[in-house]
């Protein structure tokens, strides 16, 4: 990417097609990481977010079997 020399950063974005916000926030929650970092960041986030699911799901299922043993249904 280009540096900006001297455009807003409105103009910047609408050149790329993103919105002003859109880049505020990222500029916000990402903001020194270089792109290398920032891809490996969202790949680690991906992956808890999916043990999360793992986790999760079999103690569902081990509180609805809890519950059905002690007949709480």
């Amino acid at each position: 990417m280009e540096p900006a020399q001297g455009r807003t950063v409105g103009e910047v974005c609408r050149r790329l097609g993103v919105s002003e916000a859109g880049f505020r926030r990222r500029r916000a929650e990402h903001g020194g990481l270089k792109v290398d970092q920032a891809r490996r960041m969202k790949g680690l986030e991906r992956e808890n977010a999916r043990l999360e699911r793992a986790v999760a799901e079999p103690a569902l299922d081990k509180q609805v079997l809890r519950e059905a043993a002690e007949g709480k249904f």
